[in-house]
């Protein structure tokens, strides 16, 4: 991993890429993988529309999937994947299974949930990441909520537009 590592820079990275995918008409979420050598290997917007309305097309999900066929356990070991928004449980299974060894994420699931609502395309679940990594048997190092008013403001009327033309 790496030594001191800039997370607001690289978590402000992901929020471009979450910015990114609103502007092209997907959910307002983003994440990026950055190596043991601070290089970002890959980003990823949320999916949902592109992907034919998949439910399970999250960026973290996605980036995940990518990232367990481009790279090897022992380097995925030693990266760290930032996303915009707290990973939900099917990431965060995604991401454990992949591999990758850090997650720093901006808005909390809780406070995405709460800013959301029940909103009929992100049912959030309030599962912290944290919580589905330590059912695991191996360690992935979390850190956040980080940035979570900028992160909050990146889905700031884009649940309430949508409700209403839903």
């Amino acid at each position: 991993m790496l030594e001191t590592p800039d997370h607001e820079t690289y978590l402000r990275r992901a929020f471009d890429v979450a910015r990114a995918a609103r502007a092209g008409g997907d959910h307002p979420f983003g994440a990026i993988l950055v190596g043991p050598d601070g290089a970002v290997l890959m980003e990823q917007g949320n999916g949902f529309t592109a992907e034919g309305r998949d439910m399970t097309a999250h960026a973290e999900r996605l980036l995940a999937s990518r990232a367990s066929r481009a790279h090897g356990p022992e380097i995925l070991a030693r990266c760290t994947l930032y996303s915009s928004a707290e990973p939900c449980a099917m990431c965060s299974g995604a991401i454990y299974w992949a591999g990758i060894g850090r997650v720093v994420y901006g808005q909390s699931e809780r406070d995405l949930k709460a800013q959301t609502g029940a909103h009929a395309e992100n049912p959030t679940l309030d599962l912290p990441c944290r919580t589905v990594f330590a059912a695991g048997q191996r360690t992935v190092e979390v850190i956040g909520p980080l940035l979570a008013e900028e992160a909050a403001a990146l889905q700031a009327a884009f649940w309430d537009a949508e409700t209403a033309t839903a």
